[in-house]
């Protein structure tokens, strides 16, 4: 086991060097850092909200308003279907996922049933559809979502929330948020360097549904706003608050977004301009060529942007809104809608400001704190086994703490408090090793035995023990890290690491040093036989 072999010499060589490369940035200034030849690594350390300061947003999303939206949108197509293939109607009764025909004819049950199932859709990847029909009585069909479709609305809806919510602060450039999932319906938000939790606020609060559909020319505005709005229709209002009624079917609506961008109009002033992936192309094109003459509405969560008319087919597949806007709201408008619309709203439920003080001030308690923990076991370790033995266990504990900084700055992975809690416990683990092994050599050397045999037998038989410990710690970490959430997440990542880090530097450095010591020094007795015992 105690052997000077050529590979572990080698690779204890290059994992210095290509620490110290990938953590050498963390000692640069950001200028220093650019300034680095092109083939040098350049990445830092992120610091957490907790180090760095930021804000803190905790987001709850409306998983119900979401559900409402889907079953109004399943209620419009069914009217639509229906009306299109000449099947009156009694009344449509919504109910909770769905909703249930009234037919004014009994005998046409069976051709509703029909078209109604044209709704239903086509199987997902599990083979599961959405949708299911079903005959209720003589003259009734229903049309709902499923309970599998149902029950997994909320999760799907936190999902979509969260990539869209990511999508939306990287466009502000903020490196490595932390958005994680916390509880069935909520998000939490952490934007480190960002100062503004109004302007983050408003940026991922705004649901960002785009659609365009047609005016209701037929119906009076009027009697709408008196409270008389004919079921497939809807009022809505302008920023200024005029009055726009509109049809409920969305000819096409953000999702057939590939892409936007700040442009101008006629007159020179901020618009955005579009287009439409292939099937968005298709259906905006047959709808302005069905319906030349007539408005229709742009509509931003349930706002008319504006309502131009159609004075042809727009065949292209691609276009621009205008508005009021500013520079500023264009830029944002843009950021949002290819960032993709969110499924259901948020709701703030909390929001914190850490300012850049307090971050100063946690990072110079942090180094502290891992200042004084290395002096503390670097004095037990030369107490307890003297300046060689010690001093081994130092250097190994220097090449840890380079290789974890190396690690995280590659992998870009965020440091917070509990991080630097990771790290210090890590310390710890770290020379637990070296003192299995050495206590090992001691109670060998005791026997009788000679140098190199207590010294084998110090790092054989110590092996299994250490193996063992950081196995469980490493199974501990991973439970953190896949069940907590933030901080609980940063600890159990550096203490992963950490657990890699110390088995490399503790057993191997130790080896490759102590190895070299032997075949220098050729000592005729174990320096730590003799030495007392450490209580």
């Amino acid at each position: 086991m105690v052997q000077l072999s050529r590979w572990k010499v080698i690779l204890v060589v290059v994992a210095f060097v290509l620490g110290t490369l990938l953590a050498l940035p963390n000692m640069l200034s950001p200028a220093q850092r650019e300034a680095l030849p092109g083939f040098l690594p350049k990445n830092a350390l992120n610091l957490g909200l907790d180090l760095q300061g930021g804000s803190y947003l905790l987001l709850e999303v409306d998983v119900d308003a979401m559900r409402t939206k889907r079953v109004d949108n399943l209620i419009e197509d069914l009217r639509v279907t229906l009306r299109e293939a000449g099947i009156a109607t009694n009344q449509i009764v919504r109910e909770t996922g769905g909703a249930v025909v009234v037919l004014a004819d009994p005998s046409r049950q069976d051709a509703a049933f029909t078209e109604m199932q044209k709704l239903v859709g086509a199987p997902n990847s599990s083979g599961q559809v959405e949708r299911q029909v079903q005959r209720v009585g003589s003259d009734r069909v229903r049309l709902a979502f499923t309970d599998q479709t149902l029950n997994t609305m909320g999760a799907t809806a936190v999902d979509q929330s969260i990539e869209v919510v990511r999508r939306r602060i990287d466009s502000l450039g903020t490196r490595e948020p932390s958005i994680t999932r916390q509880g069935a319906e909520r998000i939490v938000v952490q934007a480190p360097g960002e100062s503004d939790p109004a302007a983050l606020e408003r940026v991922i609060g705004q649901t960002a549904q785009l659609t365009f559909q047609m005016v209701d020319t037929e119906n009076s505005v009027q009697d709408a706003v008196a409270g008389r709005v004919p079921p497939d229709a809807q009022l809505l209002t302008d920023e200024t608050g005029t009055p726009y009624l509109v049809k409920r079917r969305v000819l096409v609506s953000g999702e057939n977004l590939t892409r936007a961008n700040v442009g101008a109009d006629q007159s020179g002033r901020p618009a955005i301009d579009f287009r439409f992936d292939g099937n968005g192309a298709r259906r905006f094109g047959e709808a302005t060529a069905a319906n030349i003459g007539k408005p229709f509405a742009i509509i931003l969560d349930g706002k008319v942007i504006s309502a131009p008319t159609i004075n042809g087919a727009i065949t292209g597949g691609s276009g621009q809104i205008t508005g009021s806007f500013s520079i500023q709201q264009a830029s944002e408008l843009v950021n949002l809608l290819n960032g993709g619309a969110l499924p259901a709203p948020l709701t703030v439920e909390e929001r914190r400001t850490v300012t850049a003080e307090l971050g100063a001030d946690a990072v110079a308690a942090g180094a502290l704190s891992t200042a004084i923990g290395f002096v503390i076991i670097v004095l037990f370790m030369i107490l307890a086994y003297g300046f060689l033995f010690g001093g081994v266990s130092v250097v190994g504990l220097v090449l840890n703490g380079i290789l974890i900084v190396a690690a995280m700055s590659l992998t870009q992975a965020t440091l917070t408090l509990p991080g630097i809690a990771g790290l210090i416990l890590t310390f710890a683990v770290a020379v637990d090793a070296n003192v299995l092994i050495y206590e090992r050599m001691r109670d060998e050397a005791r026997t009788g035995r000679s140098v190199i045999a207590s010294m084998d037998a110090g790092f054989n038989k110590a092996m299994g023990t250490i193996i063992d410990a950081n196995l469980t710690t490493l199974v501990a970490a991973g439970i953190m890290f896949v069940f907590g959430a933030g901080p609980v997440r940063g600890f159990a990542w550096t203490l992963t690491i950490g657990v890699f880090t110390s088995m490399f530097s503790s057993v191997m450095v130790a080896q490759v040093l102590l190895a070299y010591w032997l075949k220098v020094a050729k000592p005729k007795t174990l320096p730590i036989a003799d030495a007392e015992k450490v209580k």
